[in-house]
């Protein structure tokens, strides 16, 4: 079985054991202390892997292309068929089947309900919050500028030192780079701790560092810089993926060393890209700076939380308004940058 057999087997096999789970969920309705019980159990999980593999191997073997087969058929099989409309064929079916079970479990998980949405008394309460918000309270414009400043200096500090750390591992991080046996372990480790430290929000971090080094505006730098080095590490690493091979190739004729390599050739095609990532990371890190000071994290996310929890809605306008205008400000000339360095 080749790698593309391989991964189409696996998608397919997970995709109907997906549909079979909620076809069960959905007729036998179990109660929570029932559906916990079902989601530890390891047996049923694998049976229905089992059962997709087969409903998967069933219908590759009956001549129609499945999804899986869609997505991971090498391109010169998927040149070979004729042009058929997406409703005709099996694929388009079952993506319309998994899409469509899809949103309607997402509608009963997240009770998604038109009732609740026009109910009167929310809409009149709704009314009188937006009512505050629009008009703010002017009073604490100074402080508000004060904080926001905090947040913005937040924001850059964790930028500044996440990218020489991001920088660094993006290298270790490269597949074209790590590819020897023993090298390609290093990038396995390291992709994944940065994957796992990625998937942390860092509201998640904030809270954690908040514990470590105390409430403030450093917890929250420290909580933006450990997410920034992981996101970073990664679009970093997926440019260095990139890379033309023709000048890789050419340093490596003259004789060059592993390291003479990557700083002559791999470097100059990487760099603007890096700085536009770098500049767009410092964009995003401004907007979460605002919010992870809701935990904590320092800023005018803990002037926001202060006012939001007295119901002191005109104020709470009045730290919007300064945050919204600053996003836009900080979101306008960093687009103006990415431009130039294009």
């Amino acid at each position: 079985m080749n790698a593309a057999t391989m991964k189409r087997t696996i998608f397919d096999s997970i995709c109907f054991a997906y549909l079979l789970a909620v076809a069960i969920v959905w007729v036998i309705q179990p109660g929570e202390q029932a559906a916990l019980a079902l989601g530890r159990n390891s047996l049923i999980a694998g049976g229905l892997l089992i059962l997709g593999a087969a409903a998967s191997a069933v219908i590759n073997g009956s001549g129609r292309r499945t999804l899986g087969e869609l997505i991971f058929e090498p391109a010169h099989r998927k040149a070979q068929h004729v042009p058929v409309s997406w409703i005709k064929t099996f694929w388009g079916w079952q993506l319309i089947l998994a899409f469509s079970v899809t949103v309607i479990v997402g509608l009963n998980q997240t009770q998604f309900s038109f009732y609740e949405l026009t109910d009167s008394m929310g809409f009149a309460g709704a009314l009188r919050l937006f009512q505050g918000l629009l008009a703010p309270n002017f009073n604490i414009l100074p402080l508000a500028v004060v904080t926001i400043i905090e947040t913005i200096f937040i924001a850059f500090m964790a930028t500044v030192i996440a990218v020489p750390v991001a920088f660094l591992l993006s290298f270790a991080c490269s597949k074209n780079i790590m590819s020897h046996p023993v090298a390609f372990g290093t990038y396995a480790v390291l992709r994944t701790l940065l994957n796992i430290a990625r998937s942390i929000e860092p509201l998640i971090w904030a809270i954690i560092f908040s514990v470590w080094v105390g409430i403030g505006p450093f917890a929250g730098m420290l909580a933006l810089m450990l997410h920034s080095v992981a996101s970073l590490a990664k679009q970093y690493s997926e440019t260095v993926e990139s890379v033309n091979e023709g000048p890789i190739e050419g340093i490596k004729a003259t004789g060059a060393n592993f390291i003479q390599v990557i700083w002559f050739a791999i470097v100059p095609q990487v760099t603007l890209l890096h700085v536009s990532n770098t500049i767009f990371r410092w964009d995003i890190n401004v907007r979460m700076a605002t919010i992870i000071g809701l935990v904590g994290g320092g800023g005018i996310g803990t002037m926001l939380i202060k006012y939001q929890g007295q119901a002191m809605w005109p104020e709470v306008g009045c730290i919007i308004l300064v945050i919204a205008v600053v996003v836009w400000l900080m979101d306008t000339a960093s687009a103006y940058i990415r431009e130039a360095i294009k």
